[in-house]
């Protein structure tokens, strides 16, 4: 077992969580090479919490999340490792037994709820489908349910706008259809991937009160998937960040917001704007670009754009740097030593985030 492996286990003690990912591999073979899309990732999500994924396009986020819904099986990907969803294995399931579980014990409001829905058939017969599939129920109390669970979300006059189509919706009220959409079945994990892109803040505020509030009406399991921190901010009990296809930190929303240990976390934190204070410099963004997932650089992936690379004696080039406690729950994969990564914090990092 490896080190990264071993950390998961020793924090894993007690009964197995509502939902486990143990060393996973999504890899796509392509003509200029194998993809390496989420390279040995590992994480636990219980019942009522919420996790949030972070980090740049390209990272890995929405490729983890259509693996835990299987959506990749029967296509090129090659996937090893584990997916444990309420004691059941996923990855070794087959894709039919994982057809069956999506919708109803699992489901996912994705991205773009206009190219997410069909556009010739209404709001609501794509809810009632959704339902109907699950449940030995006729169209009309399928249809009620469907004008219920709009008016649940939020959608004026669900009784009418139940025969809407998707382009007769605003971008809001399509992110509340999709939502419901999700919902139709109760499932016990929910995946919303980057649930507020392109929406305007009055409606970004109302979309995330609407999913804590059924969260905790259903008592789901919640992974949110974003590059905006301010969302995970607000909605995250334990906030994963991933680069290149890996996590390189781990641990409460309490522990990477006011107790990074990554430099690359800082470097999130630092091109964060802030809204709560006059600001007095420049946002810090993060030198150079994302690692190509094909041709992924040697050692720490994040070292090209690491300005503290130079202080790991080469070992950020030359050796892929472990997923190690920095504290009882709080991982973080650097060469950098804690207390070097403590003091950069203290004496650099913070009093400069604190001045934006």
């Amino acid at each position: 077992m490896t080190a990264p492996e071993q950390v998961l286990v020793d924090l894993a003690e007690g009964p197995p969580a509502f939902l486990e990912l143990r060393d996973l591999k999504i890899h796509f073979p392509t003509d200029d090479g194998l993809v390496k899309s989420v390279d040995g990732l590992s994480f636990r999500l219980e019942r009522g919490r919420t996790l949030g994924i972070v980090g740049e396009s390209g990272s890995g986020k929405s490729v983890t999340s259509l693996g835990i819904l299987g959506l990749h099986k029967g296509g090129r990907a090659k996937i090893s490792g584990e997916i444990w969803l309420d004691g059941e294995e996923l990855v070794s399931a087959t894709p039919e037994h994982v057809r069956r579980l999506r919708g109803k014990k699992m489901a996912m409001i994705f991205q773009d709820p206009l190219s997410s829905m069909h556009p010739y058939y209404t709001v609501g017969n794509q809810i009632i489908e959704a339902y109907r599939i699950h449940n030995p129920v006729s169209k009309k109390v399928a249809r009620k349910h469907a004008i219920d669970l709009l008016g649940r979300v939020g959608i004026p006059e669900p009784a009418s706008r139940v025969d809407s189509y998707p382009h007769e919706f605003s971008g809001g009220m399509r992110q509340r259809a999709m939502i419901a959409m999700a919902l139709s079945c109760d499932p016990e994990l929910l995946i919303a991937d980057e649930p507020t892109t392109a929406l305007d803040v009055t409606v970004q505020a109302q979309i995330l009160d609407l999913m804590r509030d059924l969260q905790r009406e259903f008592n789901s399991a919640l992974i949110v998937i974003t590059h905006d921190l301010g969302v995970v901010a607000e909605l995250s009990d334990d906030i994963l960040v991933m680069y290149g296809g890996k996590c390189i930190e781990y641990g409460s929303a309490e522990d990477v917001f006011y107790r990074p240990e990554h430099p690359y976390t800082w470097g999130l934190l630092g091109s964060m704007p802030r809204l709560d204070r006059e600001p007095t410099e420049r946002l810090l963004p993060i030198k150079g670009s994302p690692p190509s997932l094909i041709n992924v650089p040697s050692g720490c992936s994040f070292h090209p754009r690491c300005p503290y690379a130079d202080r790991t004696d080469g070992r950020a080039a030359a050796e892929v740097p472990e997923l190690n406690q920095a504290e009882p729950g709080h991982l973080v994969r650097c060469h950098l030593p804690r207390d070097e990564r403590r003091a950069l914090w203290e004496t650099e990092i913070k009093p400069f985030l604190e001045t934006q």
